[in-house]
Order: structure tokens, then sequence, then C-alpha cells
């Protein structure tokens, strides 16, 4: 019971691009961790960065979101962007001399590896963007037919770590109830009590697997045939959003694949639209053309917060309108019971 009302509650709560259909979810998710992955130009990864954290502060909160980028996800990107120059040592920009080593830390490898930190820093932020959006049944009902057993592993594994976690609080709370939390007590018996909460997890993880396993196949999943229930269907809405993404899509994947987010950090650091150094990128896809590019990608990162935004509008203009009848409603028929009167 408890587990369907925090489903009702979750779907209530969902944003209006979670609430569209999977095809569209997977496939915006898809794209810009595709492009965010493979992209190394600076403005390719701002725009990520900012689309992934307003979505985040929607889904999320801003609180959460950033606490999450600052303080776990930021200290990984320092020590990217430290430890590449200290084993890489390409480039003609030359910082500081290690003597120990006889090597030159370099102001490419530096700035590459700060590249390199912050594609992982926003592929992580889309990530928790995905979890909160892609559900498991979601996933299944995209792939279920297709790659039935895959997707039942992939579902399973994407959902892994938020129960672990969710199942961890739980343990740790009834621990704490009989005095036995990682918290309490002397340093062995802190790593007594800590050892004692894992095995408990360990185990439910495993029973756990070993439940869904055997629900699933007494349901005959994965058997030719089989017919499944889903509450998806593809609306008008849904037809217009993923024209609209689609050409968005095109447009700047054009763009790219002409040289409008060309960059190269070795040996010079070379970027498309800017002149380093006195150097300029050999590949140029045109003002124009590169103009269309990050701004259908803005677009398109800022998708989900742009219909967000565009429903609230239209829920408070409905309501207002709605107000505004009534009113005129019971204004009718007060003159009437006047006339009458």
């Amino acid at each position: 019971m408890k587990k369907t009302e925090r489903k009702v509650k979750a779907f209530e709560a969902a944003d209006t691009f979670s609430r569209c259909h999977p095809l569209l979810n997977f496939f915006y998710f898809a794209v810009v961790l595709i492009l965010t992955m493979f992209s190394q130009h600076p403005l390719i990864l701002a725009v990520s960065y900012a689309g992934a954290v307003s979505y985040g502060i929607l889904l999320n909160g801003a609180g959460k979101t950033l606490r999450q980028s600052f303080l776990f996800t930021l200290p990984a990107l320092l020590i990217i962007a430290l430890l590449n120059p200290m084993f890489n040592h390409y480039g003609v920009t030359m910082l500081y001399y290690i003597e120990s080593s006889g090597n030159w830390v370099t102001l490419e490898a530096l700035v590459y590896g700060v590249v390199l930190g912050t594609v992982m820093f926003v592929v992580i932020q889309w990530f928790s963007c995905y979890n909160q959006v892609m559900t498991s049944d979601k996933f299944v009902y995209l792939f279920g037919r297709i790659i039935p057993a895959l997707s039942l592993v992939l579902s399973m594994a994407l959902r892994f770590v938020p129960e672990f976690l969710h199942q961890l609080k739980v343990i740790r709370n009834g621990q704490k109830g009989m005095g036995r939390d990682i918290s309490e007590g002397s340093l062995f018996q802190r790593i007594r009590y800590g050892l004692n909460i894992l095995s408990i997890l360990i185990t439910w993880a495993l029973e756990n697997a070993i439940e869904t396993s055997d629900s699933m196949k007494s349901r005959g999943y994965g058997l030719p045939g089989r017919t499944a229930f889903s509450i998806y269907r593809f609306t008008n809405r849904d037809k217009i959003l993923g024209t609209a993404m689609v050409f968005l899509s095109l447009i700047f994947t054009v763009g790219i694949a002409k040289g409008a987010a060309y960059a190269s950090y070795n040996p010079r650091i070379l970027l498309a639209g800017f002149t380093i150094q006195g150097r300029t990128s050999p590949v140029s896809a045109g003002s124009f053309l590169t103009a269309a590019t990050y701004l259908c990608f803005g677009l398109f990162c800022f998708l989900p917060v742009i219909l967000e935004l565009t429903e609230q509008i239209h829920l408070k203009n409905s309501r207002k309108h709605a107000g505004a009848d009534i009113g005129m409603t019971y204004r009718r028929i007060y003159e009437e019971l006047e006339q009458e009167g």
C-alpha cells in the first residue's frame, strides 16, 4: 500500500517532460549524453551543464542538486584536472618544470584535464536526471520485447543503487534502535557493527534479485507471444514534441559535423570560434551555422524546463479563466434572482 502511494505521489510530482512518452524521454537523454560525452568544446559543455543543472533543480530541488554538484562531483573534477598534467606532458606552452621526473607541466595538458573532468561532471549530472525520469517500467516498456533479458538486467542495475541506499537507511535505523549502529561503541565494536550491516545488506540484495527473477519467470516474462499491459500512449502532443526534438537534433548534428564544435588540445589549444595565441581553428562551419548549432542545442537541453514553464503558465491562465467564469456565473444567478424578486 505504501509503495503504491509513493508511486502515485511521484507521478503527481513529476514534471511535464516526465509524463511524455518513454520513447521521447529515452531519445532526449541518449542525445544529450552522447553529445556531452564525445564533445570537448567548452561552449557545448557549458550549455549542457546549464541544462542539466536547471533540469536537476526542477526535479530534485535547488539544495539537493547544488549539494550533489559541488560537494561530491566537483572534487572529482579537480582531481582529474590536476592528475592529467602530471602524467601527460604534451603541449607547447610550458608552465612548470618538475625536477624529480624531468618533465614539464603544460597549459594544454592542464586545460585538457579540466575538460575531461567537466565531461564527467556534466554526465553525472545528466544521469541523476535520467534516474528520476526513465524509471524501470519505462525502460522495460521500450526494450522488453526487443531484448527482454538484457532490458530486465539493465532495469535492475539502474534502480539498484537507489534501492540499495534506501535499504541501507532502513537497516541502519533498525540497528540503531538495538544500539548496534556504526556511530556507537568502541572502534572494534563499530567495525563489527559495520560488517554486520554490510552482511545484512548483501543478503537482502541477493534475496531481492532471486525474488525478482522468480516473479518475472512465473509471469512468463520473455516468452514468445506474451502480452503486456501499458499505460503509455503516443499522443498528438508527443508527436509535436518528437518532431521538434528531431528537427533540433538534426540542425546541431549537422553543425557539429561541419566543425562548429571543433576542439583540439594537442599540441596547441584550437577551438572553433576562438582565436587563441594568434591561432584559429582549421575547421570553420560559418557564423550562421555555428550560431544555429548552439541555439538549437541550447533549446534542446532546456526543453524539459521550457515545457514545464509553459505548462505552469497555461495552468495559471486556465485557473484564472475558470475563476472568472465562475464569478460571472454567480453574478448572473444573482442578477436573475434580483429580477425575479
